[in-house]
């Protein structure tokens, strides 16, 4: 499901009005109609309802005139307030004013601060309000009149539902830019924009509908439209049933570098999910005095002893065994546990360029590269870094603060940048390509935020990309597994006892659900 900004949807919409033939007053009427149907799902007496309707003089305000007309149909008695002069609407929202004036149904201009104080009382008496002053243009910060009247709807405890997004939130923005209504249901029209799916502002958006219009489905397929949430049915092909003619060697042998002492957990984590997630051989390379310890957590993996610092970290003299063991793997997992021993970055930076084969890098498998990120432009292979954004300040030399700010520009330009597939986790994860591509993730909870979550990704999405041409798909879709798992687990055991373990002890439910044919 493509994400679009407010210039995509201007364009979809003068493209499917010139182009395709479509009249702008059939897409509002279908707007219009799209919030009705989710009012009476809400509300099936729409009839017993007071109904408030407060529109703008725009196409946003038009939508809402549409929704009058509707509700006046099915019985309703809807009162429009109107923040403009009636002659102030021009074009499908005139039209519209004028069918509602033909009906009877009542229109109060309310179009300056003295006449909202008059008018807007009426939101007292209202159970439902529709909010239509707004659409997806609005920049900068809404304020007197409509201030005033964004004010009232959110005082008052009538059902708030907005038509596109809710007023005052700018469409290309998580941030919250002034006043704003916080709705109880917002229908997204042909597709979410960025206020509805990222925080803050996606806190004001309440339940989220997105509800199509009629513009062709062909022209989400622009491949101009970078942003998207991903979805199950775009996922799914990644987990398809296996053949029956297979065997372990089909599905890949990973490498997984990793452990120290004291973080023997990461690496055992990290091996445990690659293996759940069906990778069909999985060696662990670490540092000897951690091997037993490694070896320990599971019976299904392979382990490798590496030299070892004297603080039993990897030594940079464990690179030549480490590139034997390299000979004959489908794929390599460096970071988890390593440490950033100044010999184990020396292993690190030494051992990356000669890797041929797609590699996951992450945790200090990053810390050890930051001073030196242009070393991820002399790899070979395919690579998924997945960093939290605190690893991914340290790449950029940023704060986290300013990574979650600007998540969405810094991380696409980093991918292109470097030619990597770049996870930047955290709520909504984003998997951004090189070609500039960006998933966005719609699964997980709170309950995984604990430590090892981050070591059980990083090995799914080794586990899988081995096996995939599509390494940023391949690795959207171990991102939403992962993030299915533990929705799983925190319906059983509850958000606050979820931990990384329960993460892979329900990847399987997970997998069994996502697969197909």
């Amino acid at each position: 499901m493509k994400i679009l900004t407010s210039r995509q949807m201007r364009e979809m919409d003068r493209r499917t009005i010139e182009e395709t033939g479509i009249p702008g007053c059939v897409l509002m009427e279908n707007a219009g109609v799209q919030v009705v149907r989710q009012l009476l799902r809400r509300f099936p007496n729409l009839g017993g309802e007071e109904v408030v309707i407060v529109c703008g003089k725009g196409n946003n305000g038009g939508d809402g005139l549409v929704v009058a007309r509707h509700l006046a149909n099915l019985g309703a008695n809807p009162l429009i307030l109107l923040l403009s002069e009636k002659a102030g609407l021009k074009g499908d929202a005139a039209l519209n004013l004028r069918i509602a004036g033909n009906m009877g149904i009542p229109v109060i201009e309310a179009d300056s601060p003295e006449a909202w104080k008059r008018q807007g009382p009426k939101l007292k008496k209202a159970s439902i309000i529709v909010d239509a002053v707004f659409g997806t243009g609005l920049v900068r910060a809404a304020a007197g009149l409509y201030a005033r009247a964004i004010e009232d709807m959110n005082k008052s405890r009538a059902y708030k539902i907005a038509v596109d997004l809710p007023s005052g939130l700018s469409s290309d923005s998580a941030e919250i830019i002034g006043p704003c209504v916080k709705a109880d249901l917002t229908v997204a029209l042909a597709a979410p924009k960025v206020a509805h799916v990222f925080p803050p502002a996606e806190d004001c958006v309440g339940e989220l509908v997105v509800a199509p219009i009629g513009i062709p489905s062909a022209l989400f397929t622009d491949p101009g439209l970078k942003l998207e949430m991903a979805e199950e049915n775009g996922v799914a092909p990644y987990f398809r049933k296996r053949r029956k003619d297979t065997h372990k060697g089909t599905f890949g042998h990973l490498l997984v570098i990793s452990g120290s002492l004291g973080k023997t957990g990461a690496a055992a984590l990290a091996a445990k999910a690659a293996l759940k997630m069906g990778a069909g051989l999985v060696t662990v390379a670490t540092p000897q005095s951690c091997l037993s310890l490694v070896a320990r957590s599971a019976a299904e993996l392979m382990t490798e002893p590496l030299p070892e610092t004297s603080e039993k970290t990897i030594s940079a003299e464990a690179l030549p065994r480490a590139l034997e063991l390299l000979k004959g793997k489908d794929g390599v997992l460096l970071g988890p546990g390593l440490s950033t021993h100044p010999s184990t970055a020396e292993f690190v930076v030494s051992l990356l360029p000669r890797i041929g084969v797609p590699a996951v890098i992450d945790a200090d498998g990053l810390n050890n590269i930051a001073a030196d990120r242009g070393i991820l432009k002399s790899l070979k292979a395919p690579a998924v870094l997945t960093p939290h954004p605190g690893e991914f300040g340290r790449l950029l030399r940023a704060s986290s603060q300013e990574v979650l700010a600007r998540k969405l520009e810094l991380g696409p330009a980093f991918a292109r940048e470097y030619g990597v597939c770049l996870v930047l986790k955290g709520y909504r994860t984003l998997t951004c390509s090189p070609e500039g591509r960006v998933f966005v993730n719609p699964t997980g909870n709170p309950g995984m935020a604990t430590g090892g979550s981050g070591d059980v990704l990083s090995g799914m999405i080794a586990s899988i990309i081995m096996r995939e041409k599509d390494v940023p798909g391949a690795a959207a879709a171990a991102v939403y597994v992962h993030g299915l798992s533990g929705d799983l687990g925190a319906g059983d055991l509850g958000e606050r006892s979820l931990t990384a373990g329960d993460i892979i002890r329900y990847l399987p439910r997970a997998l069994k659900s996502m697969e197909t044919e």
